[in-house]
């Protein structure tokens, strides 16, 4: 009996079942579409080069630990390598479809989907609330006035939005937003940091306050 290589043990816990789909086409493609050669790739991965050849040929089938190597070496997922098809997406947000969510005054209406580069919020900002909130952040945002007006601080310049307005930055640069008048204001905002939960948003907690 064959005893395998320290790299690929026989009964490694993790090891995925004979029903696997067929991996080895893409990772052999992923690795040329890196210009990796397969000594480059094996190193990073933490394998030897002749057992890399055998996943590529399908000689072998890999560990999740090795897929998750490879996922990380090759900017990819292990469903992408497995060849799942994620689903599609609805691209119509109905009204009504999510509560709306209440933080520090704030109200937000979810009108984007979860989990894209991009995340769209309706917000209802009263008079007086987060008003000496200054917030920093990576990322970039948008926004257009809706209704009332808008009091927007960039730096050291302060700008009075009306509604049609709007306003697109750079959200490193410290910045406040607050409603300019005893009515309140609505806007559309749109902000490229991803996954955040509504009530979070750095727009009230995680935010670094002046």
């Amino acid at each position: 009996m064959r005893t395998p290589p320290a790299d690929e043990p026989a009964d490694e816990p993790g090891r995925l079942s004979d029903e696997l789909p067929d991996v080895a086409p893409r990772l052999r493609e992923l690795r040329r579409d890196q210009r990796l050669t397969l000594e480059s790739a094996a190193r990073r991965a933490g394998l030897s080069p002749a057992h890399l050849s055998r996943l590529e040929t399908g000689r072998r089938q890999p560990s999740l630990p090795m897929l998750l190597a490879l996922a990380r070496i090759y900017g990819t997922t292990v469903s992408e390598l497995l060849g799942e098809v994620p689903p599609e997406r609805d691209p119509i947000v109905r009204a009504g479809r999510a509560e709306p969510v209440e933080a520090d005054g704030w109200t937000y209406h979810q009108a984007g989907g979860s989990g894209r580069a991009m995340q769209p919020l309706r917000v209802q900002v009263p008079y007086g609330a987060q008003g000496d909130l200054v917030r920093v952040h990576p990322g970039e945002e948008w926004l257009y006035v809706l209704e009332g007006r808008l009091r927007l601080s960039l730096g050291d310049a302060v700008h009075v939005l009306d509604p049609g307005d709007s306003a697109h930055f750079d959200s490193l640069t410290p910045h406040r937003i607050a409603a300019a008048g005893p009515a309140g204001t609505e806007l559309l905002f749109v902000h490229t940091l991803l996954q955040t939960p509504a009530a979070e948003l750095c727009l009230g907690g995680g935010a670094h306050r002046g």
